[in-house]
């Protein structure tokens, strides 16, 4: 019986082999042509439209920073931040701006998180910090602060910034029809 189905496969013409082998190969260019013939953007346009996302927010245009500096090493406590009040209120009275606070570690062994022992978590607590002054001091709004922390390791510091963002009235009624599409509210 193994002779038999040996003897089939032998019966086999090669040129069906090869023809199928071609045809596959073929198919596979013609995908590949048409894959790198895609705009990579319509094609995050059309997933985000798929899953019903709406598109991100453009980054704001930074206008003006600040820094607050001298943190304990390993402390997110506050140092003197009476200036950045001050500062932070003058800089975002236009309410088409954006307040970014980024934190930021010196990379020692001393300037890590007590808890974790993490440099990402201590940044972290620091820019928490500094943003929730601004916001009990009024010179901010909540929802116009964005944090974030500084991978690198630049200083025990917070950098503060003001950037443009736009008309944010005009983002999110753009941002509406892709909500009413969902059903979510807007």
């Amino acid at each position: 019986m193994i002779d038999q189905r040996f003897d089939s496969e032998q019966q086999r013409p090669l040129w069906l082999i090869t023809l199928a082998d071609l045809c596959l190969l073929l198919v596979g260019f013609f995908v590949l042509l048409q894959a790198s013939q895609l705009d990579r953007r319509q094609l995050a346009a059309a997933i985000r439209e798929g899953f019903d996302v709406a598109p991100p927010a453009p980054a704001p245009f930074p206008l003006d920073r600040a820094a607050l500096r001298d943190f304990a090493a390993g402390d997110a406590s506050l140092p003197g931040f009476d200036h950045l009040v001050g500062w932070a209120r003058e800089a975002a009275a236009d309410p088409r701006t954006v307040v970014t606070v980024t934190g930021s570690t010196d990379g020692s062994a001393a300037d890590r998180d007590p808890l974790t022992d993490s440099a990402p978590i201590l940044a972290a607590d620091r820019a928490r910090a500094v943003a929730a002054a601004l916001v009990r001091a009024g010179a901010v709004g909540r929802d116009r602060i964005v944090l974030s922390t500084d991978p690198e390791t630049h200083g025990r510091h917070v950098l503060v910034s003001v950037g443009f963002a736009g008309d944010r009235q005009a983002l999110a009624a753009r941002q509406r029809p892709l909500a009413a599409q969902s059903g979510a509210n807007p």
